[in-house]
């Protein structure tokens, strides 16, 4: 079975709530772990929440790198989806738990665009 890409879901707990509400660190970590795993970065858009929490993404040619992060819980939400077999998502992943500081993370991984059979053609009517 093939896939056109990799989507690795990840609940991050325990991380250091000072990391998780400075937008520049956080942009820094993201666009980091992209580099980490070997992605070219394209365009990245970070948001500060008043009164804590970060959003952000990393537009990468390869796909794109997600978070929201909610410092009074220690908590970040992470999405690494990385299309072809270049760029690894795991090792995005690691990084940031690593660099969040967070005790604590599940992941799973999501295939997507997987490819069964041949592709059906439709007729225009």
């Amino acid at each position: 079975m093939n896939a056109l890409g990799r989507h690795v879901l990840a609940e991050v707990h325990g991380c250091d709530p000072e990391v998780l509400n400075d937008v520049a660190g956080v942009e820094e970590v993201m666009v980091q772990a992209a580099l980490h795993a070997g992605a070219e970065v394209r365009e990245v858009a970070f948001h500060k929440f008043s009164p804590q929490g970060v959003s952000g993404v990393v537009v990468i040619s390869e796909s794109h790198l997600a978070v929201h992060t909610w410092p009074e819980h220690g908590y970040a939400a992470v999405d690494v989806f990385t299309c072809g077999d270049s760029v690894n998502p795991w090792d995005a992943c690691q990084y940031i738990v690593e660099r969040f500081g967070a005790t604590h993370f599940t992941a799973s991984e999501t295939l997507r665009g997987v490819m069964v059979g041949k592709a059906v053609e439709r007729a225009a009517v």
